[in-house]
């Protein structure tokens, strides 16, 4: 019958193209979604494989809860794509610290509770697989995103974290880092923070014009997207990072060229601050 996969936010988006690929390839997927009427949608995708939970994953206890009912009735979660997340828009300065907080409680906390919520089924069992949707803004970031790269370089954290924690127990752990998508994340998944400073104007309003202008002519395909998911579900070693998209790509590797040369401008300035007779701490 295939693996059970356990995938948060589903009523659209890359989740949403993540649980239809997963059921074409004749898994189970139980997927969470925020309206009575998106759970009765998504059921009628595949009645008797398709499940629906009612779920908002900022609810610590409900998230528990909500796993633990899971496992009891339709069996062990083999994969959990912890996809629910929205973005945040708007510089720094002018981003409220409660759209901060907020986005946190979704993009990090909600992830967190979802795999804390999992892991210790897949513990005991010795073998699972997590997943979790960063994107290239957890590795790079923009003008105007700091919240949510912010988040994301969170998320990022806590699954590399965690997949050298569960590796001796048959754990896997990927963060998905997808570029651009032909998705409502630059839509109605959007906030947007209040232009309030003029002095970012010059910087920032082409910034918000040319993601307006690219919404629904993203590069991304959300379809491939899944299909590339799957295809790391079956690999005996899948990679901690999986970027998506050839747009993710060029960006990530921009950014972390920019990030090798500061290091290497740098390094003899950086070894300054050592004692020279101090502890040599190695880690992997």
């Amino acid at each position: 019958m295939g693996k059970l996969l356990f995938i948060t936010g589903v009523s659209s988006g890359l989740g949403r193209a993540f649980a239809e690929g997963a059921l074409l390839a004749g898994h189970r997927v139980c997927g969470t979604v925020r309206k009575p009427e998106d759970a009765s949608a998504f059921e009628a995708l595949a009645p008797g494989r398709a499940h629906a939970r009612l779920l908002d994953v900022t609810d610590d206890r409900q998230v528990f809860e909500v796993v633990a009912e899971v496992e009891g009735t339709l069996g062990p979660i083999e994969v959990l794509i912890a996809n629910a997340g929205y973005g945040v828009e708007g510089t720094f300065e002018e981003t409220p610290l409660q759209l901060l907080r907020n986005q946190f409680e979704v993009n990090v906390f909600g992830a967190a509770a979802t795999i804390q919520a999992v892991l210790p089924g897949m513990r005991r069992r010795r073998r699972g697989h997590i997943l979790a949707v960063t994107s290239m803004g957890g590795l790079m970031t923009v003008p105007g995103m700091s919240a949510y790269c912010a988040s994301k370089y969170a998320l990022e954290a806590i699954l590399e974290t965690v997949g050298k924690e569960v590796a001796a127990f048959g754990i896997h752990v990927t963060a998905i880092e997808p570029g651009s998508f032909r998705t409502d994340w630059a839509g109605r998944s959007m906030t947007r923070a209040p232009r309030i400073v003029a002095d970012y104007d010059e910087l920032f309003d082409p910034i918000r014009a040319a993601r307006h202008a690219a919404h629904g002519n993203q590069l991304g395909d959300p379809a491939k997207a899944a299909a590339a998911v799957l295809a790391v579900l079956d690999t005996p070693d899948p990679p901690a990072h999986l970027l998506l998209g050839s747009d993710a790509l060029r960006l990530v590797t921009t950014a972390r060229a920019a990030l090798d040369r500061d290091i290497q401008t740098w390094e003899t300035l950086t070894r300054s601050t050592d004692f020279p007779n101090g502890a040599q701490i190695r880690q992997s």
